[in-house]
Protein backbone atom coordinates (compact mmCIF):
# COMPACT_ATOMS: atom_id res chain seq x y z
CA UNK A 1 0.00 0.00 0.00
CA UNK A 2 1.41 3.55 -1.02
CA UNK A 3 1.27 6.52 1.71
CA UNK A 4 0.08 9.69 1.07
CA UNK A 5 2.89 12.03 0.76
CA UNK A 6 2.56 15.60 2.40
CA UNK A 7 6.51 16.76 0.87
CA UNK A 8 5.03 19.49 -1.33
CA UNK A 9 2.13 20.42 1.44
CA UNK A 10 2.27 24.71 2.34
CA UNK A 11 2.40 23.82 6.18
CA UNK A 12 5.24 22.62 7.88
CA UNK A 13 3.82 20.45 9.98
CA UNK A 14 2.77 18.10 7.18
CA UNK A 15 5.97 18.17 5.90
CA UNK A 16 7.70 17.31 9.43
CA UNK A 17 5.03 14.98 9.66
CA UNK A 18 5.92 13.15 6.35
CA UNK A 19 9.61 13.09 7.28
CA UNK A 20 8.53 10.93 10.89
CA UNK A 21 5.56 8.65 9.41
CA UNK A 22 5.25 7.00 12.38
CA UNK A 23 5.95 5.84 16.14
CA UNK A 24 9.20 3.94 15.21
CA UNK A 25 10.38 7.11 13.55
CA UNK A 26 10.28 8.82 16.64
CA UNK A 27 11.46 6.45 18.94
CA UNK A 28 14.73 5.19 16.74
CA UNK A 29 15.37 9.33 17.60
CA UNK A 30 14.68 9.16 21.12
CA UNK A 31 17.22 5.93 21.02
CA UNK A 32 19.66 7.73 19.22
CA UNK A 33 19.46 10.95 21.92
CA UNK A 34 19.48 8.22 24.63
CA UNK A 35 23.11 7.71 22.86
CA UNK A 36 22.57 4.31 21.07
CA UNK A 37 23.71 4.18 17.50
CA UNK A 38 23.81 0.84 16.40
CA UNK A 39 21.73 -1.00 14.51
CA UNK A 40 21.10 -4.58 16.78
CA UNK A 41 20.77 -2.26 19.82
CA UNK A 42 17.88 -1.18 18.27
CA UNK A 43 16.94 -3.90 17.68
CA UNK A 44 17.67 -4.83 22.07
CA UNK A 45 16.18 -1.81 23.14
CA UNK A 46 12.86 -1.14 20.66
CA UNK A 47 11.87 -5.04 19.53
CA UNK A 48 11.63 -3.47 16.03
CA UNK A 49 11.37 -5.06 13.26
CA UNK A 50 14.84 -5.60 11.17
CA UNK A 51 13.08 -4.61 7.87
CA UNK A 52 11.22 -1.88 9.26
CA UNK A 53 14.00 -0.14 10.94
CA UNK A 54 15.99 -0.61 8.41
CA UNK A 55 13.78 1.59 6.06
CA UNK A 56 13.08 3.91 9.47
CA UNK A 57 16.91 4.90 9.44
CA UNK A 58 17.21 5.43 5.46
CA UNK A 59 14.94 7.01 5.86
CA UNK A 60 16.11 9.55 8.73
CA UNK A 61 19.52 9.55 6.85
CA UNK A 62 17.66 10.51 3.34
CA UNK A 63 16.48 13.06 4.62
CA UNK A 64 19.50 14.17 6.86
CA UNK A 65 18.80 13.85 10.29
CA UNK A 66 21.17 11.31 10.88
CA UNK A 67 24.42 10.01 9.39
CA UNK A 68 26.22 6.58 9.12
CA UNK A 69 29.46 5.77 9.82
CA UNK A 70 31.52 2.66 9.77
CA UNK A 71 33.24 1.68 12.96
CA UNK A 72 33.61 -2.00 11.69
CA UNK A 73 35.05 -3.08 8.41
CA UNK A 74 34.67 -7.05 8.37
CA UNK A 75 31.79 -7.06 8.00
CA UNK A 76 30.85 -3.89 7.33
CA UNK A 77 28.85 -2.61 10.19
CA UNK A 78 27.53 1.53 10.82
CA UNK A 79 26.15 3.66 13.45
CA UNK A 80 24.00 5.87 13.15
CA UNK A 81 24.81 9.81 14.73
CA UNK A 82 22.83 12.80 14.50
CA UNK A 83 23.46 15.60 12.23
CA UNK A 84 22.75 19.35 13.45
CA UNK A 85 19.56 18.56 11.85
CA UNK A 86 18.94 15.45 13.76
CA UNK A 87 20.20 17.39 16.90
CA UNK A 88 17.72 20.48 16.00
CA UNK A 89 14.60 18.14 16.22
CA UNK A 90 15.22 17.16 20.44
CA UNK A 91 13.47 20.36 21.30
CA UNK A 92 10.48 18.47 19.37
CA UNK A 93 10.92 15.04 21.41
CA UNK A 94 10.67 16.88 24.78
CA UNK A 95 7.88 18.60 24.26
CA UNK A 96 6.02 15.61 22.89
CA UNK A 97 7.81 13.68 26.17
CA UNK A 98 6.61 16.99 28.13
CA UNK A 99 3.10 16.64 26.75
CA UNK A 100 2.78 12.57 27.92
CA UNK A 101 4.32 13.66 31.35
CA UNK A 102 1.07 15.83 31.82
CA UNK A 103 -1.58 13.57 29.96
CA UNK A 104 -0.26 9.92 29.82
CA UNK A 105 1.90 9.19 33.03
CA UNK A 106 0.14 7.19 35.81
CA UNK A 107 0.20 7.71 39.25
CA UNK A 108 3.85 6.73 39.44
CA UNK A 109 4.78 9.80 37.64
CA UNK A 110 6.93 10.15 34.75
CA UNK A 111 9.05 7.36 32.88
CA UNK A 112 11.97 9.50 31.96
CA UNK A 113 13.13 12.73 33.87
CA UNK A 114 15.18 15.12 31.58
CA UNK A 115 17.74 16.59 34.16
CA UNK A 116 19.32 20.22 33.02
CA UNK A 117 22.98 19.90 33.27
CA UNK A 118 23.85 23.49 33.09
CA UNK A 119 21.19 24.71 36.57
CA UNK A 120 21.43 20.99 38.14
CA UNK A 121 17.36 20.77 38.24
CA UNK A 122 14.82 18.53 36.87
CA UNK A 123 13.39 20.26 33.55
CA UNK A 124 10.40 20.02 31.08
CA UNK A 125 10.70 21.29 27.65
CA UNK A 126 7.86 24.04 27.22
CA UNK A 127 6.92 26.39 24.16
CA UNK A 128 7.32 29.84 24.63
CA UNK A 129 7.52 33.22 22.60
CA UNK A 130 10.83 33.77 20.60
CA UNK A 131 10.46 37.71 21.20
CA UNK A 132 8.62 38.08 24.90
CA UNK A 133 9.25 34.43 26.11
CA UNK A 134 5.87 33.84 26.92
CA UNK A 135 4.35 30.84 27.07
CA UNK A 136 2.40 29.79 23.48
CA UNK A 137 -1.33 29.10 24.15
CA UNK A 138 -3.13 28.44 21.18
CA UNK A 139 -5.96 30.85 22.08
CA UNK A 140 -3.50 33.54 22.39
CA UNK A 141 -2.16 33.18 18.80
CA UNK A 142 -3.38 33.88 15.30
CA UNK A 143 -1.92 32.63 11.66
CA UNK A 144 -1.26 33.99 8.48
CA UNK A 145 0.41 32.89 5.38
CA UNK A 146 3.56 33.22 4.95
CA UNK A 147 6.11 34.08 2.42
CA UNK A 148 6.44 30.10 1.40
CA UNK A 149 2.40 30.03 1.10
CA UNK A 150 1.42 29.14 -2.61
CA UNK A 151 0.11 31.84 -4.44
CA UNK A 152 -2.56 30.21 -6.48
CA UNK A 153 -4.22 28.88 -3.04
CA UNK A 154 -4.21 32.63 -1.36
CA UNK A 155 -7.80 33.26 -3.44
CA UNK A 156 -9.80 29.91 -2.34
CA UNK A 157 -12.03 31.29 0.09
CA UNK A 158 -11.51 28.28 2.56
CA UNK A 159 -7.30 29.52 2.96
CA UNK A 160 -8.73 33.11 3.66
CA UNK A 161 -11.15 32.19 6.40
CA UNK A 162 -8.55 29.65 7.83
CA UNK A 163 -6.22 32.52 8.06
CA UNK A 164 -8.55 35.17 8.02
CA UNK A 165 -6.63 38.22 10.11
CA UNK A 166 -7.34 37.98 13.99
CA UNK A 167 -8.67 34.99 13.38
CA UNK A 168 -8.20 32.38 17.06
CA UNK A 169 -6.21 29.20 16.19
CA UNK A 170 -8.83 26.18 17.34
CA UNK A 171 -11.63 27.77 16.51
CA UNK A 172 -14.78 29.03 18.48
CA UNK A 173 -15.97 26.11 20.97
CA UNK A 174 -14.92 23.49 22.63
CA UNK A 175 -12.75 24.02 26.53
CA UNK A 176 -10.51 27.10 26.19
CA UNK A 177 -9.05 26.28 29.54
Amino acid sequence: MRRTSFDTWPCSIARTADILGDAWTLLVLREVFYGESRFDGFIGTLGIARNTLTDRLRRLEAEGLLRRRAYQSEPVRHEYLLTDKGRDFFGVLAAINAWGDRWLAGDEGAPVVLHHTSCDHDTEARVVCSSCGEPLRHQDLTARTGPGYPYRHLDDPAVRERFAPGRPLGGTGGDQS
